[in-house]
């Protein structure tokens, strides 16, 4: 099964790319369903049909889904909201109020999404496309498996055991809710659905994150943070589309700027993402809207090219923690160690690589700490950050075979 996941800021068009991307999926006749996971659905106002919470014939071969993420939560949650809200309302909590807080915060979102292991485990789709939330909901709902893998290695087992020792004394005498095996086996449950869906977004032969940008400054910035954040829960990315560019054909003065400031973004996309892809859309006389605008887009986009296929793989850069530091691992093929120049800019790393250049926004794991080494081996430029000493801008050194020098 292909899994193609889109997301972007909101307003970029990111439903509009996915639905185009489905509509030309169906065509080359893969079995394709498209689901939201943005609790604000789009989806049927982009096809222009009514969709539903089961998925909806919209053209041959083609699926939609506008998941009720409320009915998903009661089959996962209910049981430990119930104890959630009975705890709270013990605590005096007003109980409207305690219903609200016993769903953690993304969870409705979370449960949406394991639509993914469903229809990996049943197997009736060739293709699945997800239309995600804005990115920064993307974010904590694809950092979520990491948490609660955490959790239920470290913590879930000793509440489990605690549990059972106090309920039988504290229970008659103060009248608190204590989590039985219901409670329990329903975090299992949905902990143990979580990390099969991690299992599935992380294959990298099969599945694979593709942002939606426009060509602006702030868009820009917002995407290169869930770039660095995608390289570093392990979500390969396979494409970038830039959407909305005003077409060459627009002579009209009152654009030129306009024009001149996306040319100028533009080339810093390229070099935020190089060497991932950048696929252009052009901003439609009209809006996208309906299976014809679609078929349009899709046109334009991915021409005669097969949209389900991977368009790049491995990671540019990656994450790792050895002996107490951070390594930044980065590709730099077919570069000579001479041609390498790497500069730190607060929780900015800027790479020149001969005549190309990659920006790339450190998480908050890097951005405080400062940079050790920097060498440069089979075409892998690896970055040390170590956990003490103050962080400053700076050039950094390479070593390889010949000695350290500045690069």
């Amino acid at each position: 099964m292909r899994l193609i996941l889109y997301t972007g800021k909101g307003g970029v068009g990111k439903t509009s790319v996915a639905a185009a991307t489905a509509l030309r999926s169906a065509q080359l006749g893969y079995r394709t369903i498209i689901f939201s996971t943005d609790p604000a659905h789009s989806l049927a106002d982009s096809f222009d049909v009514p969709l539903a919470p089961e998925p909806v014939p919209i053209a041959k071969n083609l699926w939609g889904q506008e998941i009720d993420v409320l009915s998903e939560l009661g089959k996962y949650w209910n049981v430990v909201q119930d104890w959630l809200t009975a705890l709270m309302r013990w605590q005096g909590v007003d109980e409207v109020v305690a219903d609200e807080l016993a769903v953690l915060p993304g969870m409705d979102e979370l449960v949406g999404l394991l639509y993914i292991t469903r229809y990996h485990e049943q197997g009736e789709y060739d293709v699945v496309i997800v239309d995600c939330a804005p990115t920064g909901e993307t974010l904590r709902l694809l950092s979520f498996p990491e948490m609660a893998r955490w959790y239920m290695e470290r913590i879930f087992p000793m509440e489990r055991r605690a549990a059972k020792m106090v309920a039988p004394i504290v229970r008659p005498l103060f009248n608190i809710p204590i989590p039985d095996d219901n409670v329990f086996d329903s975090v299992q449950h949905l902990f143990s659905q979580i990390e099969k869906m991690k299992q599935i977004l992380t294959d990298a032969e099969n599945s694979s994150v593709r942002l939606v940008v426009n060509a602006e400054k702030m868009v820009v910035k917002e995407s290169q943070r869930t770039f660095t954040y995608l390289n570093l829960y392990g979500y390969a990315c396979d494409l970038v589309v830039c959407n909305r560019l005003i077409p060459d054909e627009v002579k009209d003065s009152y654009f030129s700027s306009w024009k001149d400031i996306q040319g100028k973004h533009l080339l810093f996309i390229e070099e935020c993402f190089s060497p991932i892809p950048i696929f252009k859309a052009p901003l439609f006389e009209k809006e996208v809207v309906g299976l014809p605008m679609l078929r349009e887009m899709a046109n334009a986009l991915f021409g005669s090219e097969d949209p389900t296929r991977v368009f790049s793989q491995g990671h540019p850069h990656e994450i790792e923690t050895k002996d107490g530091y951070y390594v930044l691992h980065l590709s730099i093929p077919m570069t000579e160690k001479e041609d390498i120049s790497v500069i730190q800019h607060g929780d900015e790393l800027v790479v020149q690589a001969g005549h190309h250049r990659r920006n790339i926004l450190l998480p908050r794991s890097l951005a405080g700490l400062s940079v050790g080494e920097a060498k440069f081996e089979r075409d892998k430029l690896k970055i040390t950050f170590q956990k003490t000493g103050k962080r400053r801008g700076k050039n950094l050194k390479t070593e390889g075979s010949h000695g350290r020098k500045d690069v």
